[in-house]
């Protein structure tokens, strides 16, 4: 087990030049593996429900659509108490005991897809935990941050997010892969037989061709558990008033950690119970996700901060960023960056499949959308290159929002961002009333790319400009908390296509998101770039 550090200050060019940079490393080249297979089993549900789609499995679009929404909001949801984990219980023991708490629902997703008559509320709840892995992502930023200087923290955090985020196209890459074969030969269980043409990275895969979608979930516990093993020995808690100032043991870290965790679980399932149909295990009541989202988030902070003891009164101290008002103004910023990234990234593939998998035909003066399209192009043979061109390029922004500025990177990019998603956003609609939606797929999945490209650069460009505005106590949380807000992106994204996927209307989603990036333009040169900005160009 590696020490905890003491009187740890990056700032310090002898210290750093001498052991720090040594650390930081190796803690930040363990991190970003326990990111990158957090981000894959919380969005793999982008993959699987493709395929069992596939392989006829009982469900509608509809309600494959909900498992993505599901694990979007849990995952996002889980960010608000993962924000404040290194602070109470240390960044070794929180890497630890959350990347060790991802092999629950992959094991869970793997025995529950090894039977296509296993009933929804069991893929509801495996997509429910599922969203431990997004919750990661806030402790990762908010550890990471207090290795490096803050010179660097465009490139530190970039990297970490960058390749993190590489656990998308990881999982959009292996899943595919290890379903096409026994991966763990009998013990793994039965294949099942495809219904309509899937694919891999090398091709498409055929009707009547045996499947073991169950490999999506098992395979990961050949990565996790070694995994933990090179956490606990690897990295290192920062024992310093300004980190983690009363770590505990780590039985006590762990109980925290989990107690705060399972608030997060509690006040996600209870908005999805607010919003789902009753016929998804809803409450009926289908309120709008507009209303549901800020009711759990409140009721997630809330919760929080009336925890009674030392979590109680470390929360009070960290809670002074929403004091602040560039909380809040890059807490949007972030949700056009990153929200739209990992939103793109969970319904990517089941857009593709179902706006170019069918023909749209009209019927009696009716439009419909159930009769296949043979010549349309397969969704996981195409569907990984979005989040790997955003996960690749990310240290790119961080590296240039080190040279130029954060906030003037971040200006290009909101421009770049408009303009792509109105181009997706009219071939979408074209491809949507046409028998032949496969002529327009060329020019709509270019602009999707360079709209994930965009999405890359302008993360990177975030992190830097948080960096430089917060003091290096707020720095960590306020990464956490605007890495929260902006998950939540891989909730209403999927939702929202969904949605105007079934009213024949996609092509209003994207104008809708058009609208808000133009928003954070706006914002973005109003308060960091503009005559009047108090930060200028951070």
């Amino acid at each position: 087990m590696a020490k905890d550090l003491i009187n740890w200050n990056p700032e310090d060019e002898q210290q750093w030049l001498s052991e720090g940079k040594k650390i930081a490393t190796r803690n930040l080249w363990i991190s970003i593996p326990a990111l990158l297979c957090g981000f894959a089993i919380w969005l793999y549900w982008g993959i699987i429900t493709v395929q069992m789609m596939n392989l006829g499995f009982p469900f509608e679009h509809a309600e494959l659509f909900t498992l993505m929404a599901i694990a979007g909001l849990s995952g996002a949801t889980l960010r608000i108490p993962s924000t404040f984990f290194i602070r109470i219980a240390g960044g070794r023991n929180t890497l630890f005991i959350t990347t060790a708490l991802l092999m629950i629902p992959a094991l869970g997703a793997g025995f529950a897809l090894s039977d296509p008559d296993t009933p929804l509320w069991q893929f509801q709840l495996w997509a429910l935990l599922s969203g431990f892995g997004g919750g990661n992502f806030a402790s990762s930023m908010s550890n990471i941050s207090y290795f490096y200087p803050k010179k660097i923290q465009g490139y530190s955090l970039g990297m970490n997010a960058g390749l993190g985020n590489f656990g998308v196209t990881t999982m959009q890459i292996l899943v595919p892969l290890v379903m096409t074969f026994a991966l763990f030969g009998a013990l793994g269980g039965d294949s099942l037989v495809l219904q309509n043409t899937s694919g891999t990275l090398i091709g498409k895969i055929e009707i009547g061709t045996e499947t073991y979608i169950q490999n999506a979930g098992f395979v990961w516990m050949l990565i996790l558990l070694p995994l933990v093993f090179i956490i606990w020995f690897g990295t290192n808690n920062i024992a310093d008033e300004h980190v983690s100032p009363n770590v505990g043991s780590p039985i006590a870290a762990f109980g925290k950690i989990l107690f705060m965790l399972s608030i997060g679980l509690m006040t996600a399932a209870f908005g999805l119970w607010l919003l789902l149909p009753a016929n998804t295990g809803g409450s009926g009541l289908e309120l709008n996700k507009f209303i549901v989202l800020p009711i759990v988030v409140v009721l997630t902070v809330g919760l929080l901060k009336f925890i009674p003891g030392s979590i109680g009164r470390n929360l009070s101290r960290q809670y002074k960023i929403f004091g602040n008002k560039h909380t809040w103004v890059m807490t949007v910023i972030y949700v056009m960056t990153f929200g739209s990234f990992i939103g793109f990234s969970a319904g990517f593939a089941l857009a593709i499949k179902v706006i170019f998998g069918f023909q749209h035909i009209l019927v009696d003066g009716v439009m419909t959308h159930d009769t296949i399209n043979f010549n349309g192009p397969s969704a996981l043979m195409y569907a990984w290159m979005g989040p790997f061109i955003g996960a690749l390029i990310r240290p790119v922004g961080g590296i240039l929002a080190d040279k130029i500025g954060g906030a003037k990177v971040t200006q290009y990019v909101a421009i770049v961002m408009i303009i792509s998603a109105l181009g997706v956003a009219y071939f979408m609609q074209q491809a949507y009333v046409s028998a032949t939606p496969e002529q327009y797929f060329l020019p709509f999945f270019l602009l999707f790319l360079v709209l994930f490209a965009a999405t890359g650069v302008g993360n990177g460009s975030t992190f830097k400009t948080i960096a430089v505005i917060f003091n290096r106590e707020q720095t960590g949380p306020v990464l956490g908390w605007t890495s929260a807000i902006g998950a939540y992106g891989a909730f209403w994204i999927p939702i929202i296509l969904g949605e105007q996927i079934k009213l024949s209307t996609p092509e209003y989603a994207l104008y809708g998101f058009t609208a808000f990036y133009g928003i954070c333009l706006i914002l973005n040169w109003w308060f960091y770039l503009g005559p009047k900005a108090e930060f200028q160009n951070p």
